[in-house]
């Protein structure tokens, strides 16, 4: 089953899934790694699904593995609240896949975001910037299956100039965006300037 994203929420989750990705940094960040969140079942059983078989497999997203970046976390499900601003992982150490969009290995971007930081040190994604073409990402999925992509590409983009119909727009072919905060800290806004773009592609 192919999702796409909804054109008017194309913007809303641009500007409020993107803008609560860390909060003010620990003093020393760079010494501290990411702490894995507790890994989800099935780790032993899941098997890599064939591109083939995406088609008919829906199942969403339970657990994400990035060796390179020494990333094994959880992965929760965000909606929206009442109000209809995004919901962020509670956990720093949880990533979150936005479910109004495609799931991982479905025709599309599916989009999994994850804090920088949080007052405590780094979060999830801290190293997303270290990520480099040919790294792989394994997603698992609730059913026990699981997708893989690698990466093709990583970018750095203003917030005020975010290139939201290129990261969030269809794609004929299944798509993984990670996405996190970078670039400098606004102390005034307490939030991060930019945004930092994982690309990956399903893995043959």
């Amino acid at each position: 089953m192919t999702r796409r994203w909804p054109a008017p929420l194309l913007l809303l989750l641009l500007l409020l899934l993107l803008a609560a990705c860390g909060a003010t940094p620990s003093p020393h960040p760079e010494a501290a790694t990411p702490t894995p969140a507790p890994t989800a079942p099935t780790t032993t059983t899941a098997t890599p699904t064939s591109a083939a078989a995406l088609a008919h497999r829906s199942a969403p997203p339970a657990h994400i593995r990035i060796p390179a970046i020494g990333v094994s976390a959880a992965v929760v499900r965000l909606g929206l609240k009442p109000d209809g601003t995004l919901e962020v992982p509670s956990d720093y150490d949880d990533t979150g896949w936005y479910t109004g969009g495609p799931a991982p290995g479905e025709t599309g971007p599916a989009v999994i975001a994850g804090h920088i930081d949080s007052r405590s040190g780094p979060a999830v994604f801290y190293r997303l910037r270290e990520l480099r073409p040919g790294d792989e990402i394994t997603v698992e999925r609730a059913d026990g299956s699981s997708v893989r992509f690698t990466v093709d590409g990583i970018a750095q983009y203003p917030k005020r100039a975010f290139p939201t119909e290129a990261v969030f727009g269809p794609s004929p072919d299944p798509i993984l965006r990670l996405i996190t905060c970078g670039g400098s800290f606004d102390r005034s806004q307490r939030s991060y300037r930019d945004n930092i773009v994982v690309t990956a592609r399903l893995a043959p």
